[in-house]
């Protein structure tokens, strides 16, 4: 099947929203097979809307819309569905059951307005809104699928999981079977390079890489008649890449550096603290997105000045004056303190000059030091990076994570 994506509304074309639903949903519906060639934005205006729904079904067999399904009245996307398919719009008792019952729970009268949300083209296949008041619909017609989906992602990707992956898979006999292989610590050209004699002889699984925020993904698809006969494709594939890549794999799927970090540190049962300059908290914020990391997190603490790292964490004034804030010796000092002072197994610093100010031609902007103590041994990384200050931060914190992931299972592993 030829699929195509509309989003409506305009404040994506303004910028003020990004579409991250056409992505999602991209992704998924290659998923099952569903090919997406082309994506549209159009804004709350009822004749564009029909315009593009024209266009688009003169290429494609199944159109998804997401927008358009709100209460106001420059939201047309249900109604102006209606017009094409010749369908008159009829009220749909039980979804303005749940969305009275919606605003019963939030103590809040319904609207008339809101009413508007549980009118459809007649004959449509009602998507159930479980996050929110508007509900989506299916409907088909002269051998095409129209699919309106709301806008939120929150209420959009839910939706379109629930109702609308079961509805489009009754149609193709195979499925397609993903699996995600979480990289860090390579670029994208590295990776693509010493694995390239398994994308060039690719056919069935396909391995593709994808560059995402300082790391890099490789999705593995594999076309089968059932998950199991899809898994057992990809596995071989899934082998040889991680012989060819080694520890530079951390996870797969929804695996994040901070949730393998923190069932790494838990299943070892080792604490850890942090402390931190240049990047202010966000290291300490990274682990603590895992669930469960207060087992192992005893604290993390922002020594910005010179004061803070003397004093909190004991690191030596002749230290600090000889050679710096930012260099080798204050990070081994400020991890080898955050852990003594706190009594943590481990200890993790960082210390730089993130900018746009400060550097100098001894130590210019992007220059960062991470420290780690751990089993009684200090490591120090030097790093050498570019980009505004909230990329050298963002990119300080995945770094250090990775270099801390990699230095548990050089201590720990077997």
């Amino acid at each position: 099947m030829i699929g195509e994506i509309v989003a409506v509304g305009t404040e994506l074309l303004l910028g003020d929203i990004l579409n991250t639903n056409a992505q999602y949903l991209s992704r998924r519906l290659a998923d099952m097979g569903i090919f997406i060639y082309h994506q549209s934005v159009i804004g709350d205006n009822g004749e564009r809307v029909r315009q593009e729904l024209d266009l688009a079904f003169r290429r494609s067999d199944i159109v998804i819309t997401t927008g358009g399904l709100g209460p106001t009245k420059d939201d047309l996307t249900k109604e102006i569905a209606a017009e094409y398919f010749g369908k008159k719009m009829v009220l749909h008792k039980e979804s303005l059951e749940l969305i009275e019952g919606y605003f019963r729970r939030q103590n809040k009268e319904i609207s008339e307005n809101n009413k508007k949300q549980a009118y459809f083209p007649e004959g449509s296949i009602i998507l159930p809104n479980n996050h929110g008041t508007a509900p989506g619909c299916i409907i088909n017609g002269n051998g095409k699928t129209l699919v309106l989906l709301p806008g939120p992602p929150k209420e959009n990707i839910p939706m379109f999981e629930d109702y609308v992956v079961p509805y489009l898979q009754k149609f193709n006999e195979y499925t397609l079977i993903s699996k995600t292989l979480k990289i860090c610590g390579m670029g994208e050209s590295s990776v693509a390079t010493k694995i390239g004699h398994i994308i060039d002889n690719q056919s069935n699984p396909t391995v593709a890489p994808y560059a995402k925020e300082n790391e890099v993904t490789l999705r593995i698809t594999a076309k089968a008649k059932t998950k199991g006969e899809g898994y057992a494709l990809i596995d071989p594939i899934e082998k040889e890449i991680r012989h060819i890549l080694g520890d530079n794999v951390y996870g797969i799927d929804e695996d994040s550096l901070e949730s393998v970090i923190g069932k790494m540190l838990i299943d070892n049962n080792l604490t850890i603290a942090i402390s931190e300059s240049c990047t202010g908290g966000l290291l300490c914020g990274r682990l603590v997105n895992y669930p469960g990391i207060s087992e192992v997190l005893i604290e993390g603490a922002v020594t910005y000045s010179n004061n803070a790292k003397m004093r909190r964490l004991g690191v030596r004034p002749e230290t600090l004056n000889y050679f710096g804030a930012v260099s080798e010796q204050t990070a081994a000092e400020m991890a080898q303190g955050i852990a003594r002072t706190s009594g943590a197994a481990i200890g993790i610093s960082t210390t730089g000059i993130a900018g746009p100010g400060g550097g100098s031609t001894e130590k210019p902007v992007g220059l960062v030091y991470i420290g780690l103590y751990i089993n009684g041994k200090i490591y120090v990384e030097k790093l050498n990076l570019a980009g505004n200050r909230q990329s050298i931060r963002a990119r300080t914190v995945t770094i250090a994570l990775d270099f801390l992931r990699r230095k548990l299972i050089s201590e720990y592993r077997g």
